[in-house]
C-alpha cells in the first residue's frame, strides 16, 4: 500500500475510534455519531478493499450510515418494524424493538446490507438439507434471545439455534470464482456446538454440496468432523465446502482454541493463498492463526457469491452460534487494514448484560438460585440451589426451542431421559431433545415437556447445595420459581 494511503488509514482509524467513543458518550442523551466517523467499512475502503456486504444488528458499519439495521416481525399481528441506529454512524436504537415487541414474541426477518448493494439476508430457503420450516425453509431467530450491550447501551444479536438460518442467493458484487475477498464476523464466544455449520460468508447459490471450493466462509465452533485444531475448541475455521479447514491440511492443524466472551473471526482468500485471523472483540489485537496456500483440491477456488449466516452451504442446519456484525469485502485486505478494523471493534464496547446474559431462576421457597456447582461445565453435573450471585453459572436463557440454556452451549436436562420421580436435573450439551425442553408456567412451576414433572427442591430443603430433581407437580413452594433478569 502506498505510504500516503497508510497515513490516510491511520487517520481514519483515529477518527473512527474517537467517533465510537463519542457515540457511546452521547447515546444516552439520544445524540448521533459524527457523520464523518470512520467505521469498519470506511477503514476497508481506505485500504482499497471496500465492503460489498455489511450486516449488523448492533451498530452502523459506515460513519455515514443512518438506515435500518434489521427488521422484526411480532407474532401478535404479524406486522413488521425496521430497527435503525440512534444517528448516523451510531449504535442500534434497541428501544424501537423493545416497544414494538412488548408483550409478544418477535423474530428477526431481515438483516439489512449497509453497503448499498442490496445484499440483505432473509430466511434461508430449502437446500440439500431441508430446514424445519414450511417447504424446508429455515427458522428465523428470536429477536430477544441474545441481549448484550454495546457502548454501554442495550442491543440484540442474532441467536442461531439448530434449524435457524439466513441467506441471499442473488447478490451484487460478492466475489466469485477465484476472486480475492475478506470476511469478518463478531460472534458470541460462549455460544457454539460441535456440529455443522455456524457460518458467515460466501456460499453456493443453489444450496447443493456438489463440488469442493465453491464457498468461503468464517466458521466458529468445535466441529471435528473435518478440520479441527488443538484442544477442545472452539476454533475459527473456514468452510470451503466438502470440509471445514483449520489450515492447509484436511484434518488437524495446530490451531489454538479461543476463549473470549466476544470473538472477532476473520477469513480471507486470494489465488492459492488464504489466512485465518482472530481475537478478543473487547480488547487487544489480532492473532495470525494460519497464513498459507490453499488445501489440495481448492486451487483455484470456484466461489459462487451467495451470502449465508448460521448454516452450511448445503443448508446444514445443526450449527449453533450468535452473530453481531460482519462484512464481506472486494479484494484481499492487508493486515494493517484488519488491525485497524479490530481496533474499531474493540472501541465499540461490546459487553454482556448483567451477570453475562440470561436470567436467574429463583426458588419461591428458598430465595436461592438454580446453580451449576463451582461453575462446572462437565456433562452430567447435577444442578443445585445456592445464594444468588453474578456468575454465569446461574444465568439461563429461555430459547425459542424451549431450552433453559447456560454458558451458551449447555442445557438443563432430565438425566437419561428420565420420567420418574427423583430423576436428576443435570446440564448436558444442548441437543434439542424433549428431555431438554421445559415449560415455564404462569403459576411459577417449570415442567419438563417429556415427563410432565416439575423442577423440584427435594424435601422442601432451603440449604445451599441442595441438588434438584423432577417430581410430580403438587403446587408446593419448593416447585415454584421466578425468572429474574
Amino acid at each position: 500500500m502506498p505510504l500516503a494511503n497508510l497515513r490516510n488509514l491511520r487517520r481514519a482509524l483515529a477518527v473512527g475510534a474517537s467517533a465510537v467513543a463519542a457515540t457511546a458518550a452521547c447515546v444516552a442523551g439520544g445524540g448521533a455519531a459524527q457523520a464523518a466517523a470512520s467505521l469498519s467499512c470506511d477503514i476497508y475502503a481506505a485500504g482499497g478493499t471496500p465492503c460489498v456486504a455489511a450486516h449488523s444488528t448492533t451498530r452502523a458499519l459506515y460513519g455515514a450510515y443512518n438506515g435500518p439495521l434489521y427488521q422484526v416481525r411480532r407474532s401478535s399481528d404479524n406486522t413488521t418494524r425496521d430497527v435503525g441506529v440512534l444517528g448516523a454512524g451510531g449504535i442500534v436504537n434497541a428501544a424501537t424493538q423493545d416497544a414494538f415487541c412488548s408483550g409478544t414474541a418477535c423474530l428477526i426477518t431481515v438483516i439489512y446490507d449497509q453497503s448499498g448493494r442490496g445484499n440483505h439476508l432473509t430466511q434461508a430457503p430449502r437446500g440439500y438439507w431441508p430446514g424445519p420450516g414450511p417447504n424446508g425453509a429455515d427458522n428465523l431467530a428470536n429477536a430477544t434471545a441474545a441481549p448484550i450491550t454495546i457502548g454501554g447501551q442495550k442491543a440484540y444479536g442474532v441467536r442461531v439455534e439448530p434449524g435457524t438460518g439466513y441467506r441471499n442467493n442473488h447478490t451484487n458484487g460478492v466475489a466469485t470464482g477465484d476472486q480475492p475477498e475478506g470476511i469478518y464476523a463478531v460472534v458470541d464466544g460462549t455460544h457454539y456446538n460441535q456440529w455443522c455449520c455456524f457460518d458467515y460468508g460466501n456460499a453456493q447459490t443453489d444450496g447443493q454440496a456438489d463440488s469442493p471450493a465453491i464457498m468461503e466462509t468464517v466458521y466458529f465452533g468445535a466441529d471435528k468432523q473435518w478440520g479441527y485444531g488443538s484442544g477442545a475448541g472452539p476454533w475459527i475455521m473456514a468452510d470451503l465446502e466438502w470440509g471445514l479447514f483449520s489450515g492447509v491440511n484436511a484434518g488437524y492443524n495446530d490451531l489454538a482454541s479461543i476463549n473470549h466472551r466476544f470473538v472477532t473471526a476473520m477469513v480471507k482468500g486470494e489465488p492459492n493463498h488464504w489466512a485465518i485471523r482472530g481475537g478478543d472483540a473487547q480488547s487487544g489485537g489480532l492473532t495470525n492463526y494460519f497464513d498459507g496456500r490453499r488445501p489440495n483440491g481448492y486451487n483455484p477456488m470456484k466461489k459462487e457469491g451467495a451470502i449465508l449466516l448460521g448454516i452450511g452451504g448445503d443448508n446444514s442446519v445443526s450449527g449453533r452460534g450468535t452473530f453481531f456484525e460482519g462484512v464481506l469485502t472486494s479484494g484481499y485486505p492487508t493486515a494493517e487494514t484488519e488491525n485497524a478494523v479490530q481496533a474499531g471493534i474493540t472501541a465499540a464496547g461490546y459487553g454482556s448484560t448483567g451477570g453475562g446474559g440470561g436470567q436467574q431462576i429463583v426458588g419461591g421457597q428458598s430465595g436461592r438460585c438454580v446453580d451449576v456447582p463451582n461453575g462446572g461445565t462437565a456433562n452430567g453435573t447435577q444442578v443445585q440451589i445456592w445464594d444468588c450471585g453474578s456468575g454465569t453459572n446461574q444465568r439461563f436463557t429461555v430459547t425459542s426451542g424451549r431450552q433453559l440454556q447456560v454458558y451458551g452451549n449447555k442445557c438443563l436436562d432430565a438425566n437419561a431421559q428420565g420420567t420418574t420421580n427423583g430423576t436428576q436435573v443435570i446440564i448436558w450439551d444442548c441437543n434439542g431433545q424433549a428431555n431438554q425442553q421445559w415449560t415455564v408456567n404462569s403459576n411459577g412451576s417449570i415442567t419438563g415437556v417429556q415427563s410432565g414433572l416439575c423442577l423440584d427442591v427435594p424435601s422442601n430443603a432451603t440449604a445451599n447445595g441442595t441438588k434438584l430433581n423432577l417430581w410430580a407437580c403438587n403446587g408446593g413452594a419448593n416447585q415454584r420459581w421466578s425468572l429474574r433478569g
